[in-house]
Parts: C-alpha cells; sequence; structure tokens
C-alpha cells in the first residue's frame, strides 16, 4: 500500500471528551491505514531565526549558552506556528521586556524576544537569553504587568542558569521533537509535521520553579511594575485551567500550565514576596492602558492558514472549500483533520488526501484504504457539481459512511460513524455531502480571522451584553469572564475598557 507523506492542516481548538474516541475509531476501525492529510496550498510556517529582535541586534555570539539556544530557536518557532509579525504588539512585548532587562540581576545577558504565532498559552526560555511568549498568553493577560510577571520568571530562569542545570541533568534530551523531521522524507511535510508536532519542554525542578518567582517578582517590583501582577496571572492560569477542563480531552500539551505547574504554594509565595514593596493595590504600575491599546486587533484562535469553524460550519479560504455539520455538532479543527460529535455518539472526521493518479473515485475508495468497506454500497455521484462517490462500511460495533470529493487535484473525504444500526447515519452524512461545496470569491474575501478588541464599557453595558457580542465560541459568558478576570459577582462600569472576541 502507498504510503503518502503527512502534512497536518488544521490547526487546534478544543477537544471534545469524546473527539478522542472517535478520532482513534475513524483512524483505526476504519482503517486509513497510510493515508493521511496532504494539501497542495499547505501553511509553511516561517521557521527562521527572526531578523528584526526586539531586545538586542544580536544575542551574544560567543556564548556557548547562547548558541544552544540559536540552535534550538527555529525548531521551537516551527512547532508554534511560526513568529506573529505585529508592529504595534511587538513594541508593547519590547517596552516590558526592556524595563525588566535594566533590573536583570546579569546585567551582561541579553535577551532576544518572539512572540509566537499560537493560541495556546506559553511562555518559556532557552539558555542564552532567548525569550518566547504566544499571542495565545498576551489574549489572557489583563496588563502590562502580568505579561512582565511571567517575562521575568523565564528571565530568571535564564540567569539563574537554570536551563544548563536541567540539560546537565539530562531532563532536556530534547527541547523540540526531531523525530518527525527524521522520519518524514518530504522536507514540506517534516515541516508541517514538526510545525504542529507536540513541544517536549522538560519541567524545571520545583525548586528552580520557586526560584524563578522569586527573582521575577523582585525584578516587577524594581522595574516599577505592580509586583503582586504574578500572583493575579497565576489566579487566571488557575481560572483557565478550570476553564479547560470543562474538556477533559483538551490537548494542553502545548500550554503554560504544563510545563508551569500552578500551586497554593506558589501564590502564597508570590505575594509574600510582593509585600515586600508596599500593600497591595498601592504600589507598581499595572500599565494596562497602553497594554490594551498593544493588543487592540491581536488574532485570536486559528489562523487563516487553518481555516475557521464559525457555528455549525468549517470554512478554508485557501482551499476554498465549506460544509455545514448538523445541529447540536460541535466541530474541533485539529491538526490532522476536522472532528465533529454529536448526539447519540454520532462522530465525523473531514481531511484530505492528494488526488494523485485516482481519477476514478469508486476505485479509489475500494483500494484498500478502509477496512470493512461494502463493495455493493459503492456509488458514485456528483455534489454541487463536483464529482464525487459514496460507500458504506461496518467495523466491530459502528457503521461507517464514507464520502470522497474530488476538487481539482485534491480528494477530500467525509467519514461518519455511528452505533451499529442507528438511523442517524444517513441524515447526518447527507447533511455533510449536501452542504459541501467551493466558496464564492466574495464569501472568501469577507472570510475574516478572530482577534481581540478592546471596548469601552457603556452605560448601558452589562456583562451578559457584552458577552453576547462574543464571536467564536458557545461559552460567550465563561470566555468573556476569563479573558477580562472577572470574579463572580463582578460588575462593570462606565469608562471602563474591556476585551472581546469578534472579526
Amino acid at each position: 500500500m502507498r504510503r503518502e507523506q503527512a502534512i497536518p492542516l488544521f490547526g487546534n481548538v478544543r477537544s471534545m471528551p469524546v473527539i478522542r474516541t472517535f478520532a482513534a475509531l475513524l483512524l483505526s476501525s476504519v482503517m486509513l491505514a497510510g493515508c493521511q492529510s496532504v494539501f497542495d496550498q499547505a501553511y509553511t510556517p516561517n521557521v527562521a531565526p527572526s531578523e528584526n529582535p526586539q531586545i538586542v541586534d544580536e544575542v551574544q555570539k560567543n556564548d556557548p549558552r547562547a548558541q544552544m539556544g540559536a540552535r534550538e530557536h527555529p525548531r521551537i518557532v516551527a512547532s508554534y506556528g511560526g513568529e506573529y509579525r505585529d508592529a504595534k504588539t511587538e513594541r508593547l512585548v519590547a517596552r516590558i521586556a526592556g524595563a525588566l532587562t535594566a533590573v536583570s540581576e546579569n546585567p551582561n545577558q541579553s535577551f532576544r524576544i518572539t512572540i509566537l504565532n499560537s493560541p495556546a498559552i506559553n511562555a518559556f526560555a532557552l539558555p542564552g537569553g532567548y525569550l518566547y511568549v504566544t499571542r495565545g498568553l498576551l489574549a489572557l493577560a489583563n496588563d502590562a504587568s502580568e505579561v512582565a510577571a511571567v517575562l521575568s520568571h523565564e528571565m530568571g530562569h535564564v540567569t539563574a542558569n537554570h536551563g544548563i542545570e536541567r540539560q546537565r541533568r539530562e531532563e532536556a534530551e530534547v527541547i523540540a521533537s526531531r523525530v518527525v523531521a527524521e522520519v518524514l522524507s518530504s522536507d514540506l511535510a517534516g515541516k508541517q509535521a514538526l510545525a504542529r508536532g507536540k513541544l517536549r519542554l522538560a519541567a524545571f525542578s520545583r525548586q528552580q520553579e520557586l526560584q524563578a518567582d522569586v527573582i521575577g517578582v523582585r525584578m516587577l517590583g524594581e522595574a516599577g511594575y505592580d509586583p503582586f501582577a504574578a500572583a493575579r496571572f497565576l489566579d487566571s492560569m488557575a481560572a483557565y485551567a478550570r476553564y479547560s477542563a470543562v474538556d477533559p480531552d483538551n490537548d494542553q500539551s502545548l500550554d503554560f500550565l504544563s510545563s508551569h505547574p500552578n500551586s497554593a504554594q506558589r501564590v502564597d509565595l508570590a505575594r509574600r514576596h510582593a509585600r515586600n514593596f508596599g500593600q497591595e493595590g498601592q504600589v507598581g504600575d499595572k500599565g494596562r492602558e497602553y497594554f490594551l491599546a498593544g493588543i487592540d486587533g491581536l488574532l485570536y484562535g486559528d489562523s487563516p492558514q487553518e481555516g475557521y469553524v464559525r457555528g455549525q460550519t468549517f470554512m478554508h479560504g485557501g482551499l476554498g472549500i465549506r460544509f455545514d455539520v448538523p445541529e447540536d455538532f460541535r466541530i474541533d479543527n485539529k491538526v490532522e483533520a476536522v472532528l465533529a460529535t454529536g448526539p447519540n455518539e454520532t462522530a465525523i472526521r473531514f481531511d484530505g488526501v492528494a488526488a494523485g493518479d485516482n481519477n476514478n473515485l469508486s476505485n479509489y475508495l475500494t483500494s484498500g484504504w478502509v477496512a470493512g468497506l461494502q463493495p455493493d454500497t459503492v456509488r458514485e455521484t456528483q455534489i454541487n457539481g463536483l464529482p464525487a462517490a459514496t460507500a458504506r462500511a461496518s467495523a466491530e460495533r459502528w457503521d461507517f459512511d464514507v464520502t470522497v470529493i474530488r476538487v481539482e487535484s485534491q480528494i477530500f473525504r467525509f467519514l461518519t460513524a455511528v452505533p451499529k444500526g442507528s438511523p442517524s447515519l444517513e441524515p447526518t452524512a447527507n447533511t455533510l455531502r449536501t452542504s459541501f461545496r467551493r466558496m464564492t470569491q466574495p464569501e472568501i474575501a469577507s472570510l475574516k480571522p478572530l482577534r481581540v478588541r478592546i471596548v469601552t464599557v457603556t452605560k448601558d453595558d452589562t456583562i451578559a451584553s457584552l458577552s453576547a457580542r462574543m464571536m467564536g465560541t458557545d461559552r460567550k459568558l465563561d470566555l468573556f469572564k476569563l479573558i477580562n478576570a472577572l470574579p463572580a459577582g463582578a460588575t462593570l462600569s462606565p469608562g471602563q475598557r474591556v476585551k472581546i472576541i469578534a472579526e
């Protein structure tokens, strides 16, 4: 059986609890052996080191620690989807990092800041002064002092040489996975798999985390920032963990909490050290206004290269396709495919392969990539003017509808799974088939990504009315409270500035 090179296209949103079971089901029970997503218009991230570092022009060429960071930098950038380029946001982060650099424990240590184009919530450092923060973390933070708290913590790891110590203990044998690059012969395939692969950052020891916390709080206070921001952002991270826990299978492998475990001890320690600078609420600058100005318009969630989920619809402007899932289904835009789950244990998988020489879709369906296929059910048809074919398959306790549609040099595939005998198979598959179509040029032109928008509260605004304006989630109120750090019982005041997610 011919094995095609895997090039992940679709980016991560949030997994639903049943997704993992059905993803495995649709991958193994139906046996898509060796046929994974391959698209001609796949996104290639910029994996080269930044030519415009925000803090220094060069990072200590003769420092072996910097050489270690320089070696891993392209892999880190690729693993997080490339660099996020926005002059306004870069100036914001540079301003924060610059203030912290001035009070660093090692005045000879220069830092290079990279904003990663990832919705994941993370920040970390490499030996030699390479600092990273994701746009996802910037979206969660509520003022400059909170971002400063994260960066000063990471600077603390650098100045304390924790990365070197960790390497000596062989806890960080591999910082970024090289497996895919070695396994996949295609250079483009390797880059794509690496770009969305799980990054394996070894955890610092408990003592190192606490030491970095202490260094970070001191730097916050000495730089003039609110020193209590460290504890405040740790609380926000705990709220984020609770929000994410609603989806137990949510993949947080690229998130801050996976490499920076939260604890009551850390929060208490941060507050105790902050009190050395004064009482909470009475000391330090939060920098909220210039922070909000710096993230207004920040890209949120999926990037245009990954396609968008809007309610019951998946749209991909680059590929020029769209389709709907039935009501009561949840779409999960994952790396390897688009998955959706619905009532009565119904699941959907959508992906694509390069068509190659598969001109006959009936022959393609019966070529061996689907186990349990029932040959007598294979039917050729047309779907909205596009050549297509359908078939049924059966495996274990599941029934499947398999629909393939050819669009020029690509074959797109729908797999619908239901418990054996379920009457929902045909109506579910029919919704997918009848809604799949090419997008018009006006539709593609009107497709816009979600962004963080800063709005000023009016006298008529409430938490309920503003959260209703949130887009890209069916948990509008929960997400609005989360990104604005609003506790239970909070109210809004006219003139107050808050974040919403909108186009």
